[in-house]
């Protein structure tokens, strides 16, 4: 019986203590332990077959029995003082837990101690924190009054001076007081409803432009009108050179009183132009049956050498609206009868047949006053039509008077030595004027020149062939150039022969140069449209 309820005791027990094998190793590396009894796999008959492995050792089976119960006695007994120890932990537990909770009393009576403390804290601090925003404000306030006050005290008084120094003309301590006043002004932008900065204000404005005019006039007093009337164009030269000395005259004088990025002297050499282009052109209408050539070519080259010096001297910033900003460069000349430099003279020899290459003007003040001669040209263009008829009545005369070309001689069979005058002098004569108009007056020079080049084609070319004696009429350049046969051929002699291939070549010379004369014309900027009478049927203008 009692071995039964012992057995059922140790399997309540097994099932109690059985632990998962999560706890148990958890166990065992806490409590390390190499005794068998301690493993969780505990084996009873494997056990007592280690305790007794022969039968000769059951003879022992008392001492270890004796040593078994000495052990379980040993375990009842730590397990007996381990559940008496047990009996008081409640009651200690229960005595903790008061005092802890007594204590978490005493910390929550500190923390709101500790709270209201921090609230008077932060309240004394916003207290004085107020009192610091009033004072800054106040510091800021004040520091604003006096600072106006000191720019009230600056305009006030910088008005009494600009206006004092303005009645004695002190110009030069004037341009530093009034630009200190202007800027002192701008302060007081905001306060223009007060009715004395106001009237400060009109004051100052009052002041700049009685400046304004003061200073108009003391100009007007200190340049001498002398000479501001335009002469003849005998003395055009004089003007010029008075304009000069005045502008040195000026920049010793005048010239620190106005800011450089102002360009006074290159405006008050562009006004002198502009009157000066005025008032030419008014005394040459006026005068115009007294122009002559000599005197017209004077003054146009008197005054183109007067633009190329403001070129040198001046940008021509002021000629475009915005002040102080420099031209913008030239387009490239659409003019072919410039040269390529410009101190080459036009009449020389060298490459008179051949098309020159474009110049870019590079003078933005070209015409400013020249332009005026434009409508006087007609008189350069009456004197080379009387010129060019001088001139091929002196070939004519050359040629008569030197006749034909003979054969075995360098002239023989060559281009006529007055084909080439007659060319260069054109050339020299579209380059000048070229220089000045590319309009009406090199339409009319090129007509000029298509009459007279008829009269040389007829006089010198034509007119001097040998008579055929098959043609009673006269030979002409086209029928040569038809071919014959049998009775119908001309019969020449050597020196004829010469002489026709002399006018064939100049011919050919003539046609091959007025091509190249009519392709560099196109290329100026005349409207040739507006002429229709100098076109012929080929297209060429000549």
């Amino acid at each position: 019986m009692m071995e039964e309820e012992e057995l059922e005791f140790a399997e309540d027990l097994e099932a109690i203590l059985h632990l998962t094998p999560e706890v148990q190793l958890a166990i065992e590396q806490v409590f390390p332990s190499q005794d068998p009894l301690d493993r969780s796999d505990f084996n009873a008959v494997e056990y007592i077959n280690t305790l007794f492995p022969t039968e000769q050792s059951l003879a022992n089976i008392d001492d270890v029995v004796s040593k078994i119960r000495l052990k379980i006695r040993r375990l009842d007994d730590n397990i007996r003082t381990v559940v008496r120890g047990q009996t008081n932990v409640g009651q200690d537990g229960r005595q903790a837990l008061e005092e802890a909770q007594i204590a978490i009393q005493q910390l929550f009576g500190k923390i709101k101690d500790i709270k209201d403390k921090a609230e008077k804290s932060e309240q004394m601090v916003k207290e004085i924190t107020r009192d610091i925003k009033q004072l800054d404000h106040a510091k800021r306030h004040l520091t604003t009054s006096i600072t106006t006050l000191n720019h009230l005290h600056m305009l006030a008084g910088g008005v009494d001076s600009l206006e004092a120094m303005t009645r004695k003309r002190q110009y030069g301590e004037v341009a530093n007081l009034l630009q200190g006043v202007v800027n002192v002004l701008e302060h007081f932008h905001k306060y223009m409803g007060i009715p004395q900065i106001r009237q400060l204000s009109e004051r100052v404005k009052a002041a700049q432009s009685e400046l304004g005019t003061q200073i108009l006039a003391d100009f007007e007093e200190s340049f001498p009108s002398q000479g501001s009337k335009v002469a003849w164009l005998d003395k055009i030269d004089r003007r010029y050179a008075w304009i000069k000395r005045q502008l040195v005259d000026y920049e010793e004088k005048y010239g620190r009183m106005f800011p450089e990025e102002w360009c006074m002297t290159e405006r008050i050499a562009v006004e002198f132009c502009h009157i000066t282009r005025v008032e030419l052109a008014k005394v040459m209408r006026t005068r115009a049956k007294e122009i002559e050539v000599k005197l017209l070519l004077f003054a146009i080259q008197r005054t183109t050498n007067f633009e190329v010096l403001l070129a040198k001297r001046f940008t021509g910033c002021t000629l475009t609206d915005t002040p102080g900003k420099k031209p913008e460069s030239p387009l490239a000349s659409t003019n072919p009868f410039l040269d390529d430099e410009g101190g080459e003279d036009v009449g020389a020899d060298k490459d008179e047949d051949l098309p020159r290459k474009p110049k870019a003007p590079d003078n933005p003040f070209h015409g400013i006053v020249s332009k005026c001669f434009e409508p006087h040209l007609y008189v350069y263009i009456e004197s080379q039509d009387k010129n060019l008829g001088e001139l091929i009545d002196r070939f004519v005369a050359d040629f008569r008077a030197q006749g034909p070309p003979k054969a075995g001689t360098e002239e023989g069979g060559a281009v006529l030595p007055s084909c080439a005058d007659l060319f260069v002098y054109y050339k020299k004569c579209m380059v000048q004027c070229s220089q000045l108009s590319t309009g009406e007056p090199m339409i009319a020079l090129t007509t000029i020149f298509q009459k007279f080049l008829r009269e040389y084609a007829w006089k010198i070319l034509s007119g001097n062939l040998p008579k055929s004696n098959s043609n009673s009429g006269g030979l002409t350049i086209s029928s040569l150039l038809k071919e014959k046969e049998g009775s119908e051929a001309a019969k020449f002699t050597v020196d004829e022969l010469c002489l026709i291939c002399s006018i064939l070549s100049t011919a050919e010379y003539c046609l091959a140069t007025t091509q190249q004369a009519c392709t560099q014309i196109r290329n100026t900027d005349c409207d040739f449209k507006q002429y229709p009478a100098t076109r012929s049927r080929s297209g060429c203008c000549l």
